[in-house]
């Protein structure tokens, strides 16, 4: 498969967000669709953005997008569920998207870029690592209706 040369990066349309529903429901496959759903069109109200990998015109990868300041780093750019369909792994297409990332970022006055990682998720902290992130800290959550 040539996919990265075929493919896109570019940002979804707001009108087209919600087309990010069925791969945001392969990455989180214990939510239903309607929660997802309804986090998505929260979080879109509090500026989320998503670019897109398309391979011929079929979206294939998602890889969402947040743009804060922080005391600690500055502005910078959050990748979130970033996700990529198990047909079009291994052919170059997340590096092609983050690329496009880390460029948009910087076009936003983004000095840099951080994001969250699961512990137990070992194959993407190798690859987050690959892609020249640092560990600096743990991620804690506490959920308040406990």
């Amino acid at each position: 498969m040539q996919a990265a040369s075929q493919s896109e990066v570019r940002l979804i349309a707001r009108q087209d967000i919600y087309s990010i529903v069925p791969l945001l429901c392969e990455l989180n496959p214990k939510l239903a669709e309607d929660t997802i759903r309804s986090r998505l069109e929260e979080m879109i109200t509090q500026g989320y953005q998503c670019a897109g990998v398309f391979v011929q015109e079929k979206l294939v990868g998602i890889c969402g997008i947040w743009i804060m300041t922080k005391c600690y780093v500055g502005k910078h750019i959050e990748p979130d569920n970033v996700y990529l369909s198990p047909d079009y792994r291994s052919h170059g297409l997340a590096q092609q998207l983050l690329a496009w990332v880390y460029e948009y970022g910087k076009s936003q006055g983004c000095v840099a870029t951080e994001l969250n990682c699961y512990i137990s998720n070992a194959l993407g902290r190798s690859f987050w690592e690959k892609e020249g992130y640092e560990a600096i800290g743990l991620h804690y959550q506490k959920m308040l209706d406990k």
